[in-house]
């Protein structure tokens, strides 16, 4: 059995401080108080609880690698208000994003050579070892994207246009600053998720 890493310790040692102080958190209800959910980006950068005020139990918070409207995502956000009633939702890209910074392409040919961390020097990813990795990555839709903008108004659509998304739920779009922790409307996008009804 191999010796738990500095990482681990930390993170176990973090939970028991935090359980000790847990307090009441039990009776938290299982619905989100606060009735909304948020798709965002998994980027360490970007703590949701500060940049939308919220406190536990108060919201849903659905994160992947660019904060997309991906299948599972779209999949989460039904669950959140179908089963748990949140009624209002807000997808939030941000600044600086590292989906920005490569293609479907890169990371596919990056994978199909080796399985370790590549590495980027500013303008091209590279792989520091070769010792083989999979073609599974071609298989795979990164949801890379170029335009931030562009992105939140087309992850917007698509859940706006979802068969199992219901028409009267508004979705909002924004993009997070990591400069200046701002939430900046993207206007079109938040159009675009009106409510029908």
């Amino acid at each position: 059995m191999s010796t738990p890493s500095p990482t681990f310790q930390e993170v176990i040692s973090a939970n028991g401080k935090y359980a000790v102080e847990f307090g009441d958190k039990e009776k938290l209800a299982l619905p989100p108080a606060r009735r909304f959910a948020i798709l965002t980006c998994m980027d360490a950068r970007l703590d949701p609880a500060k940049y939308a005020g919220l406190a536990e139990g108060d919201a849903h918070v659905i994160r992947n690698a660019g904060g997309r409207a991906s299948d599972d995502a779209i999949r989460s956000l039904v669950i959140s208000h179908k089963l748990l009633g949140t009624n209002e939702w807000f997808v939030i890209h941000h600044s600086d994003c590292g989906m920005q910074l490569f293609t479907n392409e890169v990371i596919s040919d990056l994978l199909a050579d080796d399985l370790g961390t590549a590495q980027f020097d500013g303008k091209k990813w590279s792989n520091p070892k070769h010792e083989g990795g999979s073609v599974a990555g071609k298989f795979v839709h990164w949801h890379t994207f170029e335009d931030n903008a562009r992105s939140v108004l087309e992850d917007v659509q698509r859940i706006r246009s979802h068969p199992l998304v219901p028409k009267q739920i508004p979705i909002y779009g924004f993009i997070y600053d990591v400069k200046t922790g701002r939430l900046n409307e993207v206007v079109e996008a938040t159009a675009a998720g009106r409510p029908a009804v």
